[in-house]
């Protein structure tokens, strides 16, 4: 089972090698690591979105677990106030406060988040993960992609139309998309469910090879420990995982659940942060060392997060 729930961070890691490897040898540049970016926020994520709200829920199965929404949604609130304290104590450069705000409070629950999960508890984790992702992405495609961008920008005053499309952006849609799916009942045409099925797979391999691209740019050498790799990880490790145990542990709600919200909470960076940064001109070598920092030390800490969670299932 130890090697089961380390599988998920081993594949991540591989993928990222490869974009890495490949670009050292001259197969991407920076060019092809700009469109990737877009193929990935614009149409392999909301594909992605689409098929997978649309395949694992059903409408009675959504509206029994939406309740269950404001235990990460209240972790998540309570993990970006944090950021505004932590980032002040640990001094965080002006242009990359948006981001290291959105990497402390966002995790990697899909990518990561699934695999481990499924590794440890089995399909019946599903719902609950999907739930703590339900509330991970609003976060990340409203208040996330709305710091991040705030780090791009030159000047940082915008008009109430250019703030609708920061928070309604493709992903973001596309996950609207598939809970109004869900709720009127429509199923989609085969063919249709097929095409969303593999765009939305184009999501994994590019964003790891876009991590890979940008680490051979910028130069593994530039990942040494930092003031603000410190700060991410602080939030990701260890405030995340006890705000999380703070607020379910007393409860009267089921040990899985609670099982599985510890762990989700505590999972590695969004690998799409630095896929984000890219397209509105923050630093994605700066979102793509955090990310790989934080998803090497998750071998270290998801043993040490299932001996903890394996005791209350």
């Amino acid at each position: 089972m130890l090697m089961h729930s380390v599988s998920g961070v081993l594949i991540i890691l591989v993928l990222i090698a490869t974009g890495y490897w490949l670009t050292v040898q001259g197969w991407f540049d920076e060019h092809y690591s700009k469109i990737t970016s877009k193929l990935v926020t614009q149409i392999a994520l909301p594909c992605y979105m689409i098929n997978t709200i649309t395949t694992q829920f059903t409408r009675g199965h959504l509206l029994k677990i939406l309740p269950d929404l404001q235990f990460p949604i209240l972790s998540m609130t309570l993990l970006f106030g944090l950021s505004y304290l932590v980032q002040w104590f640990f001094q965080i450069d002006p242009h990359h406060r948006g981001l290291f705000k959105s990497m402390f409070a966002n995790s990697n629950t899909v990518f990561v988040g699934l695999p481990v999960n499924m590794a440890l508890f089995g399909k019946a984790s599903i719902p609950y993960v999907l739930v703590y992702y339900m509330a991970n992405t609003t976060f990340f495609w409203t208040l996330g992609v709305y710091l991040i961008r705030s780090d791009g920008q030159t000047h940082p005053g915008f008009n109430l139309w250019q703030i609708v499309q920061k928070i309604f952006s493709p992903p973001l849609l596309g996950f609207m998309m598939g809970i109004v799916l869900v709720c009127l009942q429509i199923k989609l045409p085969p063919f249709v469910e097929s095409d969303l099925h593999y765009l939305g797979n184009l999501t994994i391999p590019l964003s790891m090879f876009f991590i890979g691209m940008k680490l051979a740019q910028m130069g593994l050498r530039n990942i040494r420990p930092s003031k603000d790799m410190a700060g991410i990880f602080l939030g990701r490790f260890l405030l995340a995982p006890i705000l999380m145990t703070i607020l379910v542990l007393p409860l009267t709600v089921p040990n899985l659940m609670k099982a599985v919200f510890i762990i989700q909470s505590a999972m590695p960076v969004m690998t799409n942060a630095p896929v984000v940064a890219k397209l509105y001109h923050a630093d994605s070598n700066y979102a793509a060392v955090m990310v790989t920092a934080t998803t090497c030390f998750s071998l270290i800490m998801v043993p040490l997060l299932m001996m903890m969670v394996m005791r209350l299932v």
